[in-house]
């Protein structure tokens, strides 16, 4: 048995998803299992991974299409397709990401990207109010913003955000952990507007239209 500055060396041990401990000579195992929280990562990380092994994303529907179109809509892109996680649908955040490293093409002009960036990422946010069409069609505003998470390393990631309205937005369309959602960009006179689409995968890979 090993004693380090008069005290006993906790030594553990893993073996098939369990952690056994064991404290000097009273040998007591605590065994914690972590096979469910496995099962649960991975069975989330397979839904979202599946939005990056499609061969191309799904392209917009034509009722959205349609429906930009009644508008005088045009530019039509995608922005983002992400699989929704736990804060995203999460009322205390109310909020919804963009991270940089999933935007698909770029969707802001140099003067809006200049505009965002002039903020000190606290109060005084910038902010754009822009068009969304919600996924039942439904059209409202919602502000957009840039933001950078700082990492515990100290290190900081940058992102784009939908806030202000996100929580009635998630609540009217029923967004749900998990689920993937496509946020799409179009322009009406110049301006910037979004579309939000809801997506369903299917067991090849493939998603359609909610």
């Amino acid at each position: 048995m090993d004693v380090v500055d008069g005290e006993m060396k906790i030594e553990k041990e893993y073996d098939q998803g369990f952690r056994v401990e064991h404290e000097g000579d009273d040998h007591q195992g605590r065994l914690l299992d972590s096979s469910k929280t496995k099962k649960k990562k991975q069975k989330m990380a397979t839904r979202c991974d599946q939005q990056y092994t499609t061969p191309s994303p799904p392209d917009l529907p034509i009722k959205f299409r349609k429906r930009i179109r009644a508008l005088g809509g045009s530019d039509i892109a995608l922005v983002i397709q992400k699989c929704l996680f736990k804060i995203d649908v999460s009322s205390g955040h109310n909020r919804l990401s963009i991270p940089f490293n999933q935007i698909r093409q770029t969707f802001l002009t140099p003067q809006e990207t200049e505009f965002l960036n002039s903020g000190d990422n606290k109060k005084k946010c910038s902010e754009m109010e822009v068009m969304l069409i919600e996924p039942f069609l439904r059209r409202g505003t919602i502000s957009l913003r840039k933001w950078e998470m700082k990492k515990a390393s100290g290190s900081a990631t940058s992102m784009y955000v939908l806030v202000g309205q996100w929580n009635l937005v998630a609540w009217r369309n029923a967004l749900r952990e998990d689920e993937t959602v496509q946020l799409w960009s179009f322009r009406i006179n110049s301006k910037l507007c979004l579309a939000l689409v809801k997506r369903k995968a299917k067991s090849n890979g493939y998603f359609v239209e909610f």
